[in-house]
């Protein structure tokens, strides 16, 4: 049977996932969950892309075309990735943005899958797979990080 996902629940600038003991806005310690762990709290979609760098089909993630103000999460752990305001239309058929909220929220591995190398994209705290690294942004960074939106949950300024 085919896990749901987790409903997010927003309360006074706090946000929680029941089910998922993992999930926190507000803590930043590193996570060193096992695989196992990760496939009894993730829904099989998001334990796939996040978990097993699977990747969503372009022009069909819920944010790939919004622009509405706020704050994109990491999906496994909660962690404060990108604010809205770094979003930019890249027409690639994910959701792009030019720079990550902090200098901890995202961090790098290197890629060879698919006969190139490219720049992979991990969730800083929980090691979860986001998506990839190009050089191709506009200014002022030249990034485009771009993400798969199931690995993202998105919290509204409007809900905070």
């Amino acid at each position: 049977m085919k896990k749901q996902p987790a409903k997010t629940v927003v309360t006074e600038n706090k946000i929680s996932k029941p089910g998922n003991p993992y999930y926190s806005n507000t803590d930043t310690t590193k996570l060193h969950v096992s695989d196992a762990e990760w496939k009894k709290v993730l829904s099989d979609d998001v334990y796939a892309v996040m978990r097993k760098a699977n990747t969503e089909r372009p022009f069909t993630g819920k944010y790939w075309n919004t622009d509405e103000k706020g704050t994109y999460y990491c999906a496994s752990c909660g962690n404060e990735l990108f604010r809205s305001g770094a979003k930019f239309s890249s027409s690639c058929g994910w959701p792009s943005f030019f720079e990550q909220q902090n200098k901890n929220s995202v961090v790098y591995k290197v890629d060879n899958s698919l006969s190139m190398e490219r720049t992979e994209a991990l969730c800083g705290r929980c090691g979860g797979h986001l998506g990839h690294l190009f050089d191709d942004g506009p200014a002022p960074t030249g990034k485009r990080y771009c993400m798969n939106s199931i690995a993202l949950d998105f919290i509204p300024d409007s809900a905070k």
